[in-house]
């Protein structure tokens, strides 16, 4: 039984995922339609890139991963479909599958030209549900990559965020997300971190961690742990860390070894 999954910045007040899961399981009525998140940001690729990143490696790996956050939708931009080992990905060429490419090398990607795998007409504003869905369905009836159109080796990404190296064995980051509890999440991994613990500085604080959990905090304040996704975080505990600190994503965060 094949698994297709949905990321997409449309929310869930309008019908436009059921638009979607409509033309999947009409083209494939055994298919498993699951959602990974319907709150994206509007037009925010590169937080529905982190968001995708956090998830699809927890599915089988011949799961069938659909992206539409679309900001170029009726543009030039190209519709891809991408093959890694860790599943297919069907999406906007507008670098939301950065990190996909980033972790997993030797991927195949296709551009999506053939328009017999389509719906008709195409709409020029929604072809989450006249070209990427129907090209996810048929994926799942066991279409070929090669059979949607031709081999591409460039698609669009942008540059993973990366926390710089000071000579004083410090390191400056930055906020790359925030999750809907508030909770700032750095680009800097757990395997940069020293041993021993750090001192974070943002916005005129510094919060010493990290801790092993939330709960090693008390109520409103700030702490710093490694969340579930691996990345150092600022949270605060039955609060929101964005709305204390009062800072956005790309927030500089600097980091010193404890002591």
């Amino acid at each position: 039984m094949a698994v297709i999954t949905l990321l997409t910045d449309f929310g869930t007040s309008d019908g436009y995922v059921g638009a979607m899961r409509g033309v999947i399981v009409g083209i494939n009525p055994q298919a498993t339609v699951l959602d990974i998140c319907h709150d994206i940001t509007a037009q925010d690729v590169p937080g529905a890139a982190f968001v995708l990143s956090t998830a699809y490696r927890y599915y089988p790996p011949d799961t069938i991963h659909l992206v539409v956050v679309d900001p170029g939708v009726g543009s030039s931009r190209r519709a891809i479909a991408v093959r890694t080992q860790r599943g297919l990905f069907v999406a906007p060429d507008n670098g939301v599958l950065s990190y996909v490419y980033a972790r997993e090398p030797g991927f195949e990607a296709v551009q999506l030209t053939e328009q017999r795998y389509w719906l008709s007409p195409v709409s020029d504003t929604f072809h989450g549900r006249d070209v990427f869905a129907p090209v996810a369905a048929h994926l799942s009836l066991g279409v070929q990559l090669c059979e949607l159109g031709p081999a591409i080796d460039d698609p669009q990404r942008f540059a993973l965020s990366e926390p710089e190296a000071r000579s004083d064995g410090s390191m400056v980051g930055q906020i790359l997300y925030i999750d809907r509890f508030g909770n700032l999440v750095t680009n800097v991994r757990r395997d940069l971190l020293p041993a021993g613990g750090v001192s974070i500085h943002i916005a005129g604080q510094t919060v010493n961690g990290p801790l092993a959990a939330y709960a090693g905090a008390k109520d409103g304040e700030v702490l710093a742990l490694v969340g579930s996704h691996g990345y150092l975080e600022l949270a605060v505990r039955n609060g929101s860390a964005a709305q204390v600190l009062g800072v956005v994503r790309g927030a500089e965060v600097r980091i010193q070894p404890s002591g």
